[in-house]
């Protein structure tokens, strides 16, 4: 009869039972607020995908490319141009005041240089970076 116990509470020492652990656990919750419209959208797209809306989630963010607003040289020459936008709107009460003639070469000048930084800005070479 002993022989039988301790058997019997070898076997449960050897079985734990219920459910096997997780490889990957996933322990943080990540909450975002979003609007009616969006839900839909990510829900449909969940759907379409054959996933839940965690898992389509998780998806999304491992195949996401991010690219950057500006870059610090972008944003330089953002600055620039509002600098030199606020000199051409000087340049025009300027004008406004002593007649438009004598301001004319000043105002040339300052449209040339906003014409030269938007082309900077508009440049497309972002196709070049890894980004």
């Amino acid at each position: 009869m002993e022989k039988e116990t301790a058997q019997l509470q070898q076997s449960h020492e050897r079985k734990k039972g219920g459910r096997p652990n997780k490889r990957v656990k996933r322990s943080h919750t990540l909450v975002v607020r979003v609007t009616d419209t969006e839900r839909l959208l990510i829900t449909g797209k969940a759907r379409e995908a054959g996933l839940s809306v965690s898992a389509w989630f998780r998806a999304a963010a491992k195949k996401a490319v991010v690219v950057a607003r500006f870059r610090p040289e972008e944003a330089a020459l953002l600055r620039m141009l509002s600098g030199l936008s606020n000199n051409l709107n000087q340049l025009t009460r300027l004008a406004h005041r002593e007649g438009l003639l004598s301001v004319q070469g000043k105002c040339r000048q300052a449209l040339d240089e906003i014409n030269h930084t938007l082309q900077q800005i508009g440049k497309d070479d972002r196709k070049g970076d890894d980004r």
